[in-house]
């Protein structure tokens, strides 16, 4: 097992440079320029010039990248344009709102896509089957946006049951230690803070889950479906074992393997695709920061967020990795 791990982190390596390498180069690509965004629309273009040589842009991309990637590695992104402060300092700042949102939806998505698809596998044909599918459609093909403004209207400005925008009621007198406000009211005693920041991830939470959701569905119903005409299955029935053994240590475990691959990819990509969802709630996210940042021309917030983001994609992926190699020994010598 640990040759498999030190195997899976080598292949980081090459992956996160020629990553890091691409997103310099798509950067400096891109119109206007990190010198233009700092001076603002009203710069003299001897103001620009003055700008490239005091931080160094007038030099060669390589160079550019290599002084880049040394600040990067030591833990420097460069300092926001918009806010005046260190890139890191604000990313670790609104990162854990985006964990305890991706953690909402990810928990949505898994603790109803794998029940509901496995038991439309169970009862394929049916109605309960036809009426997943047709959900894991829809659930698709709905924009994130859409839906996240059908949900407000609809339960929070129609029914009034849950809070619109924001992480907290602002009118709570909280402590926040920590920076996940759910996990700060349990810890500081406050159970009134607690619910409040529970209800404030209920409506984004199911909006930024839904399409995770549909996925988990039609793959756990498909991988069920697949495991219940294996031959071993079968086997296991003629045995006369119990139904319940059959599911949980036959075809459970098994028809796991692929949502476990899924699920890992799918929380990589909610931390990128939760800018759309914090937008439309208001959710002071790392995804709302960056979105205004990307609007303020806030090139330095933007590279370091899709580095960021891609780091926590990969680790999360060796994670999946690892799990996938607990789950099935074989794929620990492949």
């Amino acid at each position: 097992m640990l040759r498999f791990v030190v195997r899976r982190l080598a292949l980081l390596v090459p992956i996160l440079l020629g990553l890091s390498i691409l997103l310099f180069l798509w950067v400096r690509a891109l119109p206007g320029g990190p010198a233009e965004a700092l001076l603002g629309e009203r710069a003299t273009p001897e103001a620009v010039e003055r700008v490239k040589r005091l931080y160094g842009l007038d030099r060669p991309w390589y160079e550019q990248y290599l002084t880049w990637a040394g600040n990067a590695l030591r833990g420097d992104l460069g300092v926001s344009s918009r806010t005046q402060h260190p890139v890191l300092e604000e990313l670790l700042r609104t990162f854990p709102a985006t964990v305890e949102l991706s953690l909402t939806a990810m928990i949505f998505a898994v603790g109803v896509g794998i029940p509901l698809g496995y038991f439309a596998a169970r009862r394929h044909g049916t109605w309960l089957d036809h009426v997943s599918v047709a959900g894991s459609l829809f659930g698709i093909t709905i924009p994130v946006f859409f839906l996240g403004y059908m949900l407000k209207f609809v339960f929070a400005e129609k029914l009034g049951i849950l809070p619109t925008d924001g992480r907290q009621d602002p009118l709570l007198d909280t402590a926040h230690p920590s920076g996940f406000y759910v996990l700060d009211g349990l810890v500081t005693g406050n159970p009134e803070a607690f619910w409040d920041a529970l209800a404030h991830l209920v409506l984004p939470g199911v909006a930024l889950g839904t399409i995770p959701l549909a996925i988990v569905v039609r793959i756990t119903r498909a991988s069920v479906l697949d495991v219940l005409h294996e031959d071993y299955v079968r086997t296991a029935e003629a045995k006369g074992l119990r139904r319940s053994t059959i599911r949980g240590r036959h075809v459970l475990r098994n028809a796991m393997l692929p949502v476990t691959t899924i699920v890992g990819l799918q929380v990589g990509l909610l931390l990128g695709g939760a800018v759309l969802t914090e937008t439309v709630f208001a959710f002071p996210g790392f995804g709302k920061f960056t979105a205004d940042s990307i609007a303020a021309r806030d090139y330095a917030v933007l590279q370091g967020f899709i580095l960021f983001t891609a780091v926590v994609f990969v680790l999360v992926n060796l994670l999946v990795d690892i799990a996938y190699g607990l789950i099935d020994p074989r794929v620990r010598v492949a």
